[in-house]
């Protein structure tokens, strides 16, 4: 079965469906403990469990329409990380995500990954909201939500950990793009 995973271009990355090849390379950006500080259960996988996340993201694409893309570098042709647009069950809505290798910080790649799956988000699928859930104590994420157009709404629990709520309205985007 094929998925309809669509590719996004930006200005240095592609954003594009996993696919297997890409499993070594999320599985060598996911042993730095710093990378996985904020995510997920904030530990380092191992292959088998890097091996189910990307299997997760597709089937998220299949159950919702929408989900993670790998980000590959144009330049390199390297995977660098992921980003996209997550809502599993008992999340509270759609939320912009995006994980990078830590060679790649500081280098606007997060802003230009997460923009194009915000515009993507909705353009394409029509969203009225997005939301960003963010560690207090990640600076750096905090600072892409902003950069983005996205507001402080709120905290709340997600896996265990206390988060802050950031979030956007397709009308605070549209006004945002004028």
């Amino acid at each position: 079965m094929q998925l309809a995973i669509p590719t996004l271009d930006t200005e240095r990355m592609t954003l594009r469906a996993f696919r297997e090849d890409a499993v070594p390379a999320m599985f060598e950006l996911l042993q730095d403990p710093d990378v996985v500080r904020y995510v997920g259960d904030r530990r380092v996988p191992n292959l088998q469990e890097t091996w189910r996340s990307v299997a997760g993201w597709l089937g998220h694409w299949a159950l919702r329409g929408y989900g993670q893309w790998a980000i590959e570098e144009r330049a390199s042709g390297l995977v660098i990380g992921r980003a996209g647009i997550i809502n599993p069950a008992e999340w509270p809505g759609p939320e912009v995500g995006y994980l990078l290798g830590r060679a790649w910080w500081g280098h606007g790649y997060a802003t230009e990954a997460a923009g194009a799956a915000m515009d993507w988000g909705f353009e394409e699928v029509g969203f009225g909201d997005l939301l960003s859930l963010i560690d207090p104590e990640n600076h750096p994420s905090i600072a892409v939500a902003t950069r983005l157009g996205e507001s402080r709404r709120g905290e709340i629990e997600v896996m265990g950990h206390h988060v802050l709520v950031y979030g956007i309205s397709r009308d605070e985007w549209a006004a945002g793009r004028q």
